[in-house]
């Protein structure tokens, strides 16, 4: 399609200051649309008496600039880590697809989110062993998730979440826009995954719509639930905080 060649051309014959800078607005635009989009859906939602919130108690005071300070950090990495990807097309160790169909980028996007689940496993998985885990505990210190826990990391941790795209780049050349909807989608399911909404309580616990009761578990207990939007990592990999787990007006860790 040409406006998948004419798209990945623009990306590629920018400089590294607008790449920055384009990083910079992308990933900043994602999380505050994230954080106010779903702050305001789950608040509808409660109004209508659809799905119910999942931790009723109230948010320490410190809790929400905190969540600011430290996605602003990891906005900062994102958007000027973009120049990585860039780096690699420009050397030639990637390349853009020259052309792509609808159904080839929907089957691209599909891989990499399935990818995206088996990276965040890994990643979230290290950083809960012993010599890792004082960096993820920034993150684990929302104890009552918001929407705007989504991108509440460590320097460190946001380094090891944020590089998904590169390993896929390099061993296949993927159409930019199937690669530019990682970032995006990523964000709606980690929104979704820390709104402390359950939206579809009648549901099983892997169900792929039960992600956010999965990953409220984990943040209540911490040990297990590593994954991201999916359960198919905590299955496989016997992670998997079981149902009958009380779910988390105990909150203790």
């Amino acid at each position: 399609m040409g406006w998948c060649v004419s798209a990945g051309q623009w990306f590629v014959q920018l400089n590294v200051w607008q790449v920055m800078a384009l990083g910079l607005v992308f990933f900043g635009a994602l999380y505050l649309l994230g954080g106010w989009g779903m702050t305001a859906l789950t608040r509808w939602l409660a109004r209508r008496g659809v799905g119910k919130v999942l931790d009723t108690r109230p948010l320490k005071p410190d809790q929400l600039p905190r969540e600011w300070r430290l996605s602003l950090q990891s906005v900062l990495l994102f958007g000027t880590g973009m120049v990585v990807p860039w780096g690699l097309l420009q050397l030639g160790w990637a390349q853009f697809a020259p052309t792509a169909s609808a159904g080839r980028v929907v089957l691209e996007i599909i891989v990499l989110m399935l990818w995206n689940d088996v990276h965040f496993w890994v990643n979230h998985r290290l950083l809960h062993v012993k010599a890792l885990v004082r960096f993820h505990g920034d993150h684990h210190r929302s104890y009552v998730t918001t929407p705007w826990s989504t991108y509440s990391f460590h320097p460190l941790e946001a380094l090891m979440l944020g590089n998904v795209i590169l390993l896929p780049m390099v061993v296949h050349d993927f159409s930019f826009w199937s690669l530019a909807a990682v970032p995006v989608l990523s964000l709606v399911l980690n929104v979704i995954g820390h709104s402390n909404y359950d939206f579809f309580p009648g549901v099983s616990a892997t169900h792929p719509l039960a992600a956010s009761r999965r990953h409220h578990l984990h943040h209540a207990r911490t040990h297990g639930n590593y994954g991201f939007a999916l359960a198919f990592m905590d299955q496989l990999m016997r992670t998997q905080v079981q149902p009958s787990t009380p779910r988390v007006q105990e909150g203790a860790h």
